[in-house]
C-alpha cells in the first residue's frame, strides 16, 4: 500500500490536534472542581518543598518533615482563622449601624433620581401637556352679582382605561433552590478537604512520583522533562511567594494609612484590601470596597471617602508598576497579550478562581515549552 501523501498527512494531524484540544476543554469544564483542587494542591507542594528540604537537612526522615511542614501550615491557617472570626464577630455587633447607614445612602440615591426624572419631563415635554396632566383645582363657591351663590360643576369624570394585565411564572419554591445551592457548596468542601492530604503526599512522595514521571522518558527527552519539572517548580514558587509578598506589603501600607485616620476594623480591612489589590485587571474597584464600607457608620463627610479612594489607588500604581516586575514579573515572562487571553480564558472556564489561577497555569505551560524541542517555538510566543 502507499503511504499517504505529506499534504493529507498535516491535514490529519490538525484533524487530531483540533479534536484532542476540544476534548480537553471539554474535560477542564466538566472536571473542574477535580483540576483545580489538584492544581492547587500542587503548587502548595512546590512552596512548601524548600521548608521541607530545611528540615531533612535537620536528618529529619522526608515524611517527618513533610507532616511537620503541613502542620505549621495548618496552625497558621487555624490562628488566621481565629483571628478572622474574632474581628467579624465584633462587626455583628455593628450590622444596625451599617445597615441603617445603607438604607439611607439608598433613600438618598432614590431622591436624587426622582428629582432627575422630574427635571427631564420638565425640559422634554411641552407645558401645555404638563398643564393637561395636572389635577385642576377649581375655586370656593362664589357669589353671583344677584347675590345667589353658584355651586362649581366638578369635573367630568374620566373613562376608566383598561387594566393591565401582566403574566408572571409561579415563583419556584426555595426547596428546588436549596438542593442545588447545598450541593456546589458540598461540592467545593469536598474538594477542600483534599486539599491537606494531597499537599502531604506529594512533598512525601515527591521523589517517587518524579522518578516514575521521568522513567517515562527516554536519553534528551528526560533530561527535558527534568528541566521542565525544574522549571515549572521554580516559577510557581517565584509567582506565590512575589504575590505574597507583594500583598503583604499592600497590607502594611495600607493598615498604616487606615490606622491614621482611624478606619473602623482596619486590621481585617488592611490585608482584604491589599491582596484583593494584587487580582488581575479588577484589582483596583476589589480593593476599594472593603474600607470603603468599613467607612459607612464612622462618618458621612466625602473628605474621608475621597482620602481612601486616592490611597487604594497609589497603592495599587505604585504596587503594578514599581514593585510587580521586580517581585514577580522578572520570573514569569509573559507579554501582555498572552495574559489578557489566558485571563479571558481561564476566567470562561472557571470563573473566579479561573482569573486567580490564569497566570500560574500559562507561565506552567511557557516553562514546559521552554524545555521541550518540539514546543519551544510555542514558548516564545506566549514570551515577552
Amino acid at each position: 500500500m502507499l503511504a499517504p501523501p505529506p499534504a493529507t498527512q498535516k491535514t490529519t494531524r490538525a484533524g487530531i490536534g483540533i479534536l484532542a484540544g476540544c476534548a480537553a476543554i471539554t474535560l477542564l469544564y466538566f472536571g473542574q472542581a477535580f483540576f483545580i483542587t489538584v492544581i492547587i494542591a500542587s503548587m502548595i507542594a512546590f512552596l512548601l518543598d524548600p521548608m521541607v528540604e530545611f528540615f531533612m537537612k535537620l536528618r529529619l526522615p522526608r515524611g517527618l518533615a513533610s507532616f511537620v511542614v503541613c502542620t505549621i501550615g495548618l496552625i497558621f491557617l487555624y490562628l488566621a482563622g481565629v483571628g478572622l472570626y474574632t474581628e467579624s464577630a465584633a462587626m455583628l455587633d455593628d450590622l444596625p449601624a451599617y445597615g441603617d447607614r445603607i438604607n439611607e445612602l439608598v433613600d438618598q440615591v432614590v431622591t436624587r433620581v426622582e428629582r432627575v426624572e422630574q427635571g427631564v419631563y420638565r425640559t422634554l415635554i411641552p407645558k401645555r401637556l404638563q398643564q393637561q396632566n395636572q389635577v385642576p383645582v377649581e375655586p370656593q363657591n362664589t357669589t353671583t352679582g344677584r347675590g345667589k351663590r353658584r355651586a362649581v360643576q366638578p369635573p367630568p369624570l374620566e373613562q376608566p382605561g383598561i387594566p393591565e394585565v401582566r403574566v408572571r411564572s409561579e415563583p419556584t419554591p426555595l426547596v428546588d433552590y436549596l438542593p442545588v445551592y447545598l450541593s456546589s457548596f458540598y461540592n467545593v468542601l469536598l474538594m477542600a478537604s483534599f486539599v491537606p492530604f494531597l499537599v502531604y503526599f506529594l512533598l512525601s512522595w515527591r521523589d517517587h512520583v518524579r522518578s516514575r514521571v521521568f522513567n517515562l522518558f527516554e536519553g534528551d527527552n528526560r533530561e527535558a522533562a527534568e528541566n521542565a519539572w525544574a522549571g515549572v517548580g521554580e516559577m510557581v514558587r517565584a509567582y506565590v511567594i512575589g504575590n505574597f509578598l507583594l500583598g503583604l506589603v499592600l497590607s502594611v501600607a495600607s493598615a498604616l494609612l487606615f490606622a491614621a485616620v482611624k478606619l473602623p476594623y482596619w486590621l481585617v480591612v488592611s490585608p482584604i484590601s491589599g491582596f484583593l489589590s494584587l487580582v488581575p485587571y479588577i484589582g483596583l474597584p476589589l480593593a476599594m470596597v472593603p474600607p470603603m464600607v468599613a467607612a459607612l457608620p464612622a462618618t458621612r463627610e466625602p473628605a474621608l471617602y475621597l482620602y481612601l479612594a486616592l490611597t487604594v489607588a497609589l497603592l495599587h500604581l505604585l504596587a503594578l508598576n514599581l514593585l510587580y516586575p521586580k517581585f514577580v514579573g522578572a520570573r514569569v515572562h509573559l507579554n501582555p497579550l498572552a495574559v489578557t487571553i489566558a485571563l479571558m480564558f481561564w476566567g470562561l472556564m472557571w470563573g473566579g478562581i479561573g482569573l486567580l489561577l490564569a497566570i500560574p497555569l500559562t507561565a506552567s505551560i511557557k516553562a514546559v515549552c521552554d524545555h521541550l524541542s518540539g514546543l519551544q517555538a510555542y514558548g516564545r510566543l506566549l514570551g515577552d
